[in-house]
């Protein structure tokens, strides 16, 4: 097989920057990897009214809360329950609004790389969601088929330890707790090499649901059977996508730092008695969510065009590939 990897990665990114529109399709698949969130916490020691001694360390002191909020922690003190059961159902909203952006993202990414490396012109929005609606389900199954195996070796033996230790009564034996989480984080460790090719084959059966009209387990035998024949450009083209994403990644997270850790400081010189530095560094993160969220999805639209140009070139016999004819 014949594979021009230069091709794969020069096209896919004419494709990302000549059609603009599969940006959109970028930001939604994004939605479906799953994103970055910032998290801060601190932990503050207060010290004791009678002590003469000394402390060398920061002093968290927080001022008292505003009423407002003092009355709204008293409300969901009253009303635990209905506040759990509107939390759970808004977090379940969030997580299947998630997966049907992603889902459609990622079809639209293969759907709208395909037409372009075709020689399509222009690329409607309103088109490509409407072409990838007839693969959604099929492409869903394929992360069904995938997440719902890892979820049950994942939570099956810590839900059976969980059952053991509340069946004793919490009089268990700390060894055998800590023996069993040793062992299954070092499953987990070996399972890494094999989830990453499961993903690789994953990635393969959704173009292959996409371009050759599959179904779900038909895709996955013809993913299968893309990453056994071509194994060398698959694992090549994982890295350098890896690589690329990881440099384009810190760079995008390095105007966040520069804005969190400095805000940190601040906050923790003033004693936690001044907020102002959160204050303005989360506006300033706000401002840069748009520019972080499009940048991140110019990155999924080349990363998922370049993997759909490589199941292309792959699987296409070589007389039907696209080819660039000189000017006459």
């Amino acid at each position: 097989m014949n594979f021009n990897l230069g091709e794969v990665l020069t096209r896919a990114w004419q494709i990302t920057w000549k059609y603009k529109i599969l940006w959109i399709f970028g930001i939604l698949a994004g939605c479906g990897r799953g994103g970055s969130s910032f998290n801060g916490s601190s932990n503050g020691g207060g010290g004791n009214g009678g002590g003469n001694g000394g402390n060398n360390g920061f002093n968290f002191n927080l001022p008292p809360l505003p009423p407002q909020i003092e009355r709204l922690g008293q409300q969901i003190a009253h009303n635990v329950v209905p506040f759990v059961v509107i939390l759970v159902a808004i977090i379940c909203f969030i997580f299947l609004l998630a997966i049907f952006l992603g889902t459609i993202g990622r079809i639209g990414l293969i759907r709208g790389t395909q037409a372009a490396d075709g020689g399509a012109e222009r690329l409607g929005l309103g088109q490509l969601f409407s072409e990838s609606k007839p693969y959604f389900w099929r492409v869903l199954g394929l992360s069904l088929v995938v997440g719902i195996p890892l979820f049950l070796l994942v939570m099956i033996p810590l839900a059976l330890v969980l059952v053991y230790v509340f069946g004793q009564g919490g009089q268990t034996n700390p060894a055998l707790i800590l023996g069993f989480f040793s062992v299954f984080i070092g499953c987990m460790c070996l399972l890494i090499p094999v989830m990453m090719v499961v993903n690789l084959v994953i990635r393969q059966a959704e173009s292959a649901v996409v371009i050759e009209n599959l179904g779900v387990f038909a895709a996955v035998h013809r993913g299968w059977d893309v990453f056994k024949k071509n194994l060398g450009p698959m694992i090549l083209i994982a890295i350098i996508l890896f690589l690329i994403t990881a440099a384009i990644g810190i760079l995008i997270a390095i105007p966040i730092l520069l804005v969190v850790v400095p805000a940190f400081f601040a906050f923790a010189f003033t004693q936690a008695r001044n907020f102002t530095p959160l204050i303005l560094a989360l506006l300033c993160l706000v401002a840069y969510w748009p520019i972080s969220l499009v940048a991140n999805g110019i990155l999924t639209t080349y990363s998922e065009s370049v993997w759909t140009l490589t199941y292309l070139r792959l699987t296409q016999p070589k007389e039907i590939a696209p080819v660039q004819l000189p000017d006459a």
